[in-house]
């Protein structure tokens, strides 16, 4: 008992001796997060708290096993997975680091979290067998290794998207790794759980500067650091007793936070961004736009976070079917309050889901017909095939008209190559632009006028006015040749 409240305790006196270098460090190397768009603070404020906290909890764990002799006590044979997982969170720690200092792609840092992750399984700290019930034992097998992973890295950006108010992923965080402290000293993981309070006090010290008004941030190296380390250390918990509640309880306390990640991404790809867009459509600012004060907002999320830390505590006390119904009924009610904030729009999203099929519906037909007009285009040889080509292309873009305009000597002469029968007496929107096209000879331009049915969406004229403008530029010797001999009809008619 003493170890541990000392853990705890010069975990927090460190990082609050070492926080006031780090700021001063992050001012004069202009390590500052700048206010912007998706940001709720209005000055620059120092962003490498993570160091503070890395720099405090590692050295309290690395001292503390020395002190004790941690391979010598009871079911130490967790060091070996522990080194593994302190190496691996460095990495990542570095490559946040590197991400504060210069700026790195989101693809690049997903990539370093799969790698590091990968590194963790080849090193043993995977998930083998989940003892559901008594004779319920789930068999990952081969798959062990995949959901790790998909745990490890999911957790460690649950984190990092949390990281938006003073103090909210400090405080959650700081949460997970008082479950994670529980579990291990309930199963007799000595030196998980020390790690976990190492990082407990590193927590509790840096919120007195991270707290709102905020001094410092912890930065990409703090978030990604705690999230790795939190999602690496509850794996170990489970590898050592196969018990679920080494990972249902963090995931319980980090339910925001992993509720927030998987809801932005289904928003993102039912939006055709990319899943690494940022945006400003997260749990915390949902509150900030009902009203809530910054403080407010992170206070919320501490007591929702605590309730669920509460009631996943009597999964340690309750039968195991029982376990699963309080685990089960407890994401229900979060997800119940992510529905009540506006975060999850059941209707909405279906009605964007429709929408996305809809359009991906449409380009396939968009170039299908493209496609096929390629071939077409390639096998105009006169004056006649080219104006029957243009037609049909056209047609199959669902185009509302199409013109082609030619001067020479001052004299325009313009051709109305085809006209959809739709178009008439039809209150559709029509989308007009002009395309214009050289054949060579700059006294002679050409150009073509397209009209473009908008059916309701401006995306898809726009697709299909660049197909026929794709269409010009790849075959633009065939449309110049023809469009030469139209030229050439129209100075005879004339």
């Amino acid at each position: 008992m003493g170890t541990t409240v000392s853990v705890f305790v010069s975990s927090a006196f460190l990082v609050v001796l070492l926080t006031p270098f780090v700021i001063c460090l992050a001012g004069r190397i202009g390590a500052m997060d700048h206010p912007g768009i998706r940001k709720v603070h209005e000055h620059p404020i120092a962003r490498l708290g993570g160091l503070a906290i890395v720099l405090s909890s590692m050295t309290v764990l690395i001292t503390t096993s020395f002190v004790n002799d941690l391979a010598e006590a009871p079911l130490g044979g967790v060091r070996r997975p522990l080194g593994a997982v302190l190496i691996a969170a460095t990495f990542i720690f570095l490559i946040g680091l590197a991400d504060d200092l210069r700026g790195l792609p989101a693809r690049m840092k997903f990539l370093a979290e799969v790698t590091a992750a990968g590194a963790l399984c080849w090193a043993g700290v995977h998930i083998d067998d989940i003892e559901l019930a008594d004779r319920l034992i789930l068999h990952t097998g081969e798959w062990g290794s995949v959901l790790t992973m998909l745990w490890i890295v999911g957790v460690t950006n649950a984190v990092n998207i949390s990281d938006g108010l003073d103090g909210l992923a400090a405080g959650v965080a700081a949460v997970a790794c008082g479950a994670i402290a529980i579990v291990s000293f309930q199963g007799g993981d000595f030196f998980t759980a020390v790690f976990a309070l190492s990082l407990l006090g590193s927590l509790a010290g840096f919120l007195v500067f991270n707290f709102h008004p905020a001094k410092v941030f912890m930065g990409d190296c703090g978030s990604l650091f705690l999230g790795f380390a939190i999602a690496a250390c509850s794996v170990v918990c489970v590898a050592r007793s196969r018990d679920p509640i080494g990972l249902a309880l963090p995931a319980l306390a980090l339910g925001i936070p992993i509720f927030d990640t998987i809801f932005s991404m289904i928003r993102r790809s039912l939006d055709r961004r990319s899943l690494f867009a940022p945006d400003r459509s997260h749990f915390h600012h949902r509150l900030l736009d009902l009203g809530l004060s910054q403080r407010c907002a992170v206070l919320v999320i501490y007591l929702v976070t605590l309730m669920a830390v509460g009631f996943g505590l009597l999964m340690m006390v309750t039968e195991d079917l029982t376990a699963l119904l309080v685990f089960g009924c407890v994401l229900l009610l979060l997800m119940l309050l992510f529905q009540a904030v506006g975060v999850v729009r059941l209707h909405e999203s279906l009605m964007r889901l429709h929408h996305k099929c809809a359009v991906r519906r449409l380009e396939r037909e968009d170039q299908r017909v493209f496609e096929s007009l390629e071939l077409r285009f390639r096998q105009m040889q006169d004056a006649q095939q080219w104006r029957q080509t243009i037609r049909e292309a056209a047609s199959g873009m669902d185009l509302a008209w199409v013109s082609f305009r030619t001067t020479r000597g001052g004299d325009d002469n313009e051709e109305h190559l085809w006209r959809s029968p739709k178009v008439e007496g039809s209150d559709e929107e029509v989308v007009t632009i002009t395309l214009p096209f050289h054949n060579g000879d700059p006294t002679s331009p050409h150009e073509f006028e397209i009209g473009i049915q908008a059916h309701g969406s401006l995306e898809t004229a726009g697709r299909r006015a660049m197909l026929f403008g794709r269409l010009l530029d790849e075959h633009g010797d065939v449309v110049a040749t023809c469009g030469g001999a139209v030229q050439a009809s129209h100075k005879q008619m004339g």
